[in-house]
């Protein structure tokens, strides 16, 4: 069993900083990419940043230059720094995490999501 499990949501006004994190547990042999997803109301969830095991990132460009994925490989664990926000990154924000079992089969886990409400 595996379980992903992300945290750090609130309420935040615009300019302010967040900071997400989601961990990974179980049975794990080898976790690929991490990343961060977001659905704001009426809208399809879109990547905001991931990041492989080699340390490859990749951006949405809303956030360029404002949010920075980290992982830290020993605890399983990615973070989402998010600063400058604005009004417009408010969403429920979800973590994956690609993992790979013992048998060498690759499953994508999500986390349950967290809120994020960035007001003006």
């Amino acid at each position: 069993q595996v379980q992903v499990v992300d945290s750090g949501g609130g309420l935040v006004q615009a300019g302010g900083s967040l900071r997400l994190s989601c961990a990974a547990s179980g049975s794990i042999f080898r976790i690929n990419a991490m990343g961060w997803y977001r659905q704001a109301p009426g809208k399809q969830r879109e990547l905001v940043a991931i990041m492989t095991s080699g340390g490859t990132t990749n951006y949405a460009d809303s956030v360029k230059g404002r949010f920075t994925i980290s992982r830290d490989n020993a605890k399983n664990t990615v973070y989402l720094q998010m600063n400058s926000l604005k009004p417009e990154d408010t969403a429920v924000y979800y973590c994956n995490a690609d993992i790979r079992d013992s048998e060498g089969y690759v499953f994508r886990y999500w986390g349950q999501g967290t809120q994020v409400t960035v007001s003006s």
